[in-house]
C-alpha cells in the first residue's frame, strides 16, 4: 500500500505501479488523501500489468487477499 504525497504522485501512480507488477506482486493498493480520501485497489492482470476498478471513496471493502473495511473518510 501506498499513501500518496504531492511529491510522489507520479511515482505511486505511475513507477512504482509498473515496477511492482513487473516483479510480480500480486495486489497493490493507492490511498490518495487529497478530498475526496480515495484508495485504487490494483490486482495483477498477467501481461497487461495492473487492472483496477478505479477508485474508491467513503467506505472500501475487499475479500482479496483478506476481508478488509476501511473508512476512508476517517483518514484524514
Amino acid at each position: 500500500m501506498e499513501v500518496v504525497s504531492p511529491g510522489s504522485r507520479r511515482t505511486d501512480n505511475v513507477v512504482k505501479r509498473g515496477e511492482y507488477a513487473d516483479a510480480g506482486i500480486q495486489r497493490y493498493w493507492i490511498v490518495d488523501i487529497d478530498n475526496p480520501v480515495s484508495l485504487v485497489a490494483c490486482h495483477r492482470a498477467g501481461e497487461f500489468g495492473y487492472l483496477s476498478d478505479g477508485a474508491a471513496t467513503g467506505v472500501f471493502t475487499a475479500s482479496e487477499p483478506f476481508p478488509v473495511r476501511l473508512d476512508l473518510d476517517g483518514l484524514r
